[in-house]
Parts: C-alpha cells; sequence; structure tokens
C-alpha cells in the first residue's frame, strides 16, 4: 500500500484538534470535581440554614432555665437568689418568734391583771360572790342584796346597840350585821380580817348562813 505523508499543516491541525478535545475532557472533569467539592459546603450550610433550631428551655421570668438530664433532680434556676431568700428567711425566723413571744406575753399580762370592782355596794357583792365561788360557797347577788338591805340598808359602819348581842357586849357590825365570834369562825382567807370591812363581812356572813341554812339566799329573816 502506497504511504503518503500528511503536510506538515495538516498535522498540527490534527494535532493541535486532538489537543482541544482532551482538554475540554480534562476541563469538564476538573469543574465536576469543583462542583462536587463546592456543593458539598454549600449542601451543609443549606442543611443548617433549613434545619429547625434548638428550643432553649425559658423560665417563667424570662431567663434561660437549666436543662436536666432524664432523672435528675431540678436544679436552682438562679443559687444567689435562692441564697439571698434563704438569708432574708433565716432574718425574718428570730423576728418573727420575737413578734409571737411579744404577743404571748401581753396576753398573759392581760390575763394576769386582777379584777376590778367598785368600791361599792355593788362592787363588794361582786367581788364577795368571786372568793365565794372560789372557795365553794353557795349564794347569788340576789340573796346576798336582799338581805344586806334589811339588815344594814347598805352601810358597812352599821352597829346594832340594841339586840341581845348589844346587850351581851358583842354588838352585830357591818352590811350583814354579824358578831365578833362568828366572823372569827366563819372568816375565808384571802378576805381582810376586819368585821367591818364589806367584802370580810359579807363573805363571812354567806359561809355562816351556807353551814347553818344552806345558802344566804335562804335567809329572809334575822339569822
Amino acid at each position: 500500500m502506497p504511504s503518503f505523508t500528511l503536510p506538515r499543516t495538516a498535522r498540527l491541525t490534527r494535532i493541535t484538534r486532538t489537543h482541544k478535545v482532551a482538554t475540554a475532557v480534562l476541563v469538564a472533569a476538573g469543574a465536576t470535581t469543583a462542583l462536587a467539592v463546592t456543593a458539598e459546603p454549600g449542601t451543609a450550610q443549606a442543611a443548617s440554614a433549613h434545619a429547625p433550631a434548638a428550643v432553649k428551655p425559658v423560665s417563667a421570668n424570662g431567663m434561660p432555665a437549666a436543662v436536666h438530664a432524664k432523672g435528675d433532680a431540678p436544679k436552682a434556676e438562679h443559687p444567689a437568689l435562692e441564697s439571698v431568700a434563704a438569708q432574708l428567711k433565716v432574718k425574718e425566723a428570730p423576728k418573727q418568734a420575737h413578734t409571737a413571744k411579744q404577743a404571748a406575753n401581753r396576753s398573759t399580762e392581760r390575763k394576769a391583771e386582777p379584777t376590778r370592782y367598785a368600791n361599792n355596794l355593788d362592787g363588794w357583792i361582786r367581788q364577795s360572790l368571786d372568793i365565794m365561788k372560789a372557795k365553794g360557797i353557795p349564794g347569788s347577788y340576789e340573796g346576798l342584796h336582799r338581805n344586806i338591805m334589811r339588815e344594814s340598808s347598805g352601810n358597812p359602819n352599821a352597829v346594832n346597840d340594841w339586840d341581845i348581842n348589844a346587850i351581851n357586849g358583842i354588838p352585830s357590825k357591818g352590811l350583814l350585821q354579824v358578831i365578833q365570834p362568828t366572823f372569827d369562825t366563819y372568816h375565808v382567807a384571802g378576805t381582810a380580817n376586819n368585821l367591818t370591812d364589806p367584802v370580810a363581812n359579807i363573805t363571812a356572813a354567806a359561809n355562816y348562813a351556807a353551814d347553818r341554812y344552806g345558802s344566804i339566799d335562804n335567809v329572809n329573816s334575822a339569822y
């Protein structure tokens, strides 16, 4: 077969064309690789951009709440605030205890205050009734008042100087006209040891009437 040689220009054209094709292939391959490499970060960024943001729990006061593992006991959201609150409680406790103690003392003082009685017939009768009640001596306000008005008209210094007792030298005296021997026998402890003392006279007479008649309420005449 006869051989022939391509002209130099033809050979250069062919080589150049082939080289261009190869170069194009290499460029294409490089572009694909570059695209692949470039696509990875882009894809990650896109995924990151479209991924749902993590929601952090928020407490009632708007501050981020601590996240606890399952089964863990909840921790204080603000230890500093809780510490201050605890300190305030510690400081307030003695004040509250002191206030309660003062209130109890005032209540005790009020209870301990003695009853005040008027310095008149009504006050004397009422004071005598309280003593009689404490000593278990029967009698009522009406029974005492009725007999006092009959015997002395309410005069604590009244003295009978005409009956048999007066003749015998032991006149009846006081609101309920008691003689000294009777007063000495039936005198009630806690009252004055004085025959004409209004409260002492009433209480001794009521004690005597209870022993002899069952109660001063049962006395309606000289006794």
